[in-house]
């Protein structure tokens, strides 16, 4: 573990220390699983963005026609 020294306004702090309160947890605590989820996020997106752009492009249907977007929205039995 390393200790960080980090630099808010009065009124982010207060609140912290108030949410952090309420919920069990330290503020030291807070901060670092905030710290480590947006790390998990920023290092999770990109490997699997790359993976699924890797992948080729499948059909959505193999054969025949797409229903017309009027059969499909046909609101006339709702009026």
């Amino acid at each position: 573990m390393r200790n960080l020294t980090i630099t808010v306004p009065e009124h982010v702090a207060r609140w912290a220390k108030v949410w952090a309160a309420r919920h069990d947890t330290s503020l030291s605590r807070l901060l670092g699983d905030l710290l480590v989820q947006l790390m998990e996020q920023e290092e999770g997106y990109d490997p699997a963005r790359r993976q699924y752009l890797s992948r080729k492009p499948t059909a959505l249907k193999k054969s025949g026609h797409y229903p017309r977007r009027e059969d499909l929205h046909d609101r006339s039995g709702l009026r």
